[in-house]
């Protein structure tokens, strides 16, 4: 027993040394573990990933995606709040995490503000509406005709807060009766709204553009304001749900405690990355808008607002916290 707690002891002490001594030298002096809050394959991972790729050029380390799903981000917001604050640990996150879950989630473990460093806002990822091709719906209208004359009978897949709050807010709006479901990913929510199990899916354009453009879906309405390029002839929902007002944005943070300088070097390097015209282009064809603020403190004064204006979403929406 002594042998194996001097052993113990031994290995602490070697890690502890470890990090006091990466701590020590200039940042970054190794790799980067860039966390997500969703699945391999969801819009937020495919943005984290060509994000850590540039950001992996310019800081001369490895940066890692961890994808850590599970509870609405909250498994991954935890995570990070709890890791050192060192920025060898960042949160590629979106508003689930840190707009929605605090006015959806009851004794929420983590504080959206308090607990994280804001370093840089990365950009916006349009969500379309679609639905299974063997409901009568060809447009948003009918759906929601057609949904006001069999209450209840229709359903929608939920893997994320957007997903919900987006039709919670249609649902609010338009008086209509669909039920929600939850599911743990976007790809599994995709699938069974091809297969038939759900009617309804709100789908971010990362993960589901494959199924959007093709007959397997019928996409009725985009959450932008303005129509896009990448879905041709989809309408905003605004157009028909009026009042309809809904921003996904993403970002990355660090815990609460980032060293100044390190924050400053993490949104400098992420401003050249983002400013790269290859990846913008790349973004652009799964709907991904970057949209980065100019500084740490504007990306901190758009997550209040956000924070407030999420909070007015879902108050309206009548959705009640879990």
């Amino acid at each position: 027993m002594k042998t194996i707690l001097r052993a113990t002891f031994a290995a602490c002490a070697l890690a502890a040394g470890a990090s006091a001594a990466l701590a020590q030298q200039p940042y970054p002096s190794g790799p980067v573990t860039l966390v997500v809050p969703f699945a391999a394959g969801s819009g937020t991972d495919s943005v984290a990933r060509a994000v850590a790729s540039g950001l992996a050029a310019r800081l001369r380390q490895p940066v890692v995606v961890d994808n850590k799903p599970g509870a609405n981000a909250q498994v991954a917001a935890q995570a990070v709040a709890k890791a050192r604050a060192d920025g060898y640990t960042l949160f590629m996150t979106t508003n689930t995490s840190h707009s929605a879950n605090p006015w959806l989630v009851k004794n929420l473990k983590y504080d959206p503000i308090k607990d994280f460093t804001p370093v840089a806002r990365v950009g916006e990822l349009p969500f379309a509406l679609a639905v299974n091709p063997a409901l009568p719906a060809k447009t948003l209208a009918e759906l929601l005709d057609y949904a006001r004359a069999n209450p209840g009978k229709l359903s929608y897949a939920t893997p994320n807060s957007t997903s919900l709050v987006a039709m919670e807010s249609i649902k609010h709006i338009a008086k209509v009766d669909i039920v929600g479901i939850p599911y743990k990913s976007s790809p599994q929510a995709m699938t069974d709204l091809v297969g038939g199990q759900v009617q309804v899916y709100v789908a971010d354009l990362g993960s589901g553009m494959g199924m959007l453009k093709t007959d397997k879906v019928r996409t009725l309405g985009i959450t932008t304001a303005e129509p896009t390029p990448l879905l041709a002839g989809v309408p905003p929902i605004g157009q028909t749900v009026k009042g309809f007002d809904l921003t996904s944005w993403n970002g990355i943070f660090g815990p609460a405690g980032l060293p100044p300088a390190v924050v400053q070097r993490l949104n400098t390097e992420l401003q050249a990355v983002l400013a790269d015209k290859e990846l913008q282009d790349k973004l652009g064809q799964i709907g991904f808008q970057v949209w980065p603020s100019k500084t740490p403190e504007e990306f901190a004064q758009y997550v209040g607002g956000q924070l407030a204006h999420w909070r007015t979403l879902i108050q309206q929406a009548g959705i009640q916290p879990e």
